[in-house]
């Protein structure tokens, strides 16, 4: 993608200074919408993130959706709820510091967060175009990875989650972490939630069809869950100018592009590709500010 000249933010509606739980409650039910100058949309690129293998892990391709080839499982896991969350950590636990660099101190996650939790050096870059102080509504919050990077990099995150017990494990990984203090977490539905918040920005990564997704040669957006990605795009606009979006490595790249014209003027637009030990885990689409690497901030 061709990168465009780099223009100045636009100012800030709130004060840091601002205690957060009182910065929530003023966006909910907000009415005003925020007007940010926006540049002209950008031609795709691809720029591909710093391939790191954690300290003590071998430094190979390994697949997040595949078991580890060893045949080492999980020790019992006291905070097991099932048989079903034991059986799928098992073929998940090589990662393990992959997904939560903390995962020894205690970090929590159900059967669905082993295969759908975003892994941690992602997230963190992800988290790194988004602007200390914004405040973030993470739409599909699951067990709190992407919320707990917004929240070390400064920001104030609204996490979404419709299931109860994903949010209290999120919670408890947010305790790990030491950010609690600068997440909210509710329960409830994202698509009956938007319409009454405002933000600066918002990160969707909506459930992506299970591991059976890398089945698909191509995967297109309305196989995202529970609603197609435009859908869940065009909600998420009403929420914030800036979008960042987590998409399977296989998605159809021209439908992504297709989002940033939902809104007028087009929004800019960055793809960047998204790796875990050499090899490419998904695509990170950016859209308004967030398009810009975090030096133009």
């Amino acid at each position: 993608m061709a990168k465009a000249n780099a223009a100045p933010p636009g100012p800030r509606r709130r004060s840091r200074a601002f205690p957060f739980v009182h910065r929530f409650f003023r966006l909910v039910g907000a009415t005003a919408t925020k007007t940010f100058r926006r540049r002209r949309r950008l031609t795709a690129r691809s720029t591909r993130n710093r391939r790191v293998a954690r300290p003590g892990e071998p430094n190979r391709p390994e697949e997040a959706e595949q078991p580890p080839e060893q045949a080492v499982g999980p020790a019992r896991d006291p905070d097991a709820a099932d048989a079903d969350t034991t059986v799928v950590a098992g073929k998940y636990w090589a990662h393990r510091h992959s997904l939560f660099s903390l995962y020894d101190r205690g970090v929590r996650m159900d059967p669905e967060g082993w295969y759908s939790a975003t892994p941690e050096s992602v997230a963190a870059l992800q988290a790194a175009r988004a602007a200390p102080g914004d405040l973030v509504v993470d739409a599909f919050a699951g067990c709190g990875g992407n919320s707990i990077q917004f929240a070390a990099r400064g920001c104030y995150v609204v996490a979404v989650e419709i299931d109860p017990r994903k949010v209290e494990l999120a919670a408890h990984n947010a305790r790990v972490y030491g950010v609690e203090d600068r997440i909210e977490f509710v329960v409830g539905d994202f698509f009956r939630l938007a319409p009454s918040l405002k933000a600066d920005l918002v990160f969707l990564s909506p459930p992506w069809g299970g591991p059976s997704y890398i089945q698909a040669p191509v995967y297109t957006l309305d196989m995202l869950k529970p609603k197609d990605g435009y859908a869940t795009f065009q909600a998420a606009q009403k929420i914030a100018p800036n979008v960042i979006m987590f998409l399977p490595r296989t998605v159809d790249m021209s439908q992504v592009e297709e989002l940033s014209w939902l809104s007028c003027p087009p929004l800019d637009f960055e793809i960047e590709e998204s790796y875990v030990h050499h090899r490419l885990k998904g695509i990170t689409a950016y859209f308004g500010r967030t398009a810009r690497p975090p030096s133009d901030h």
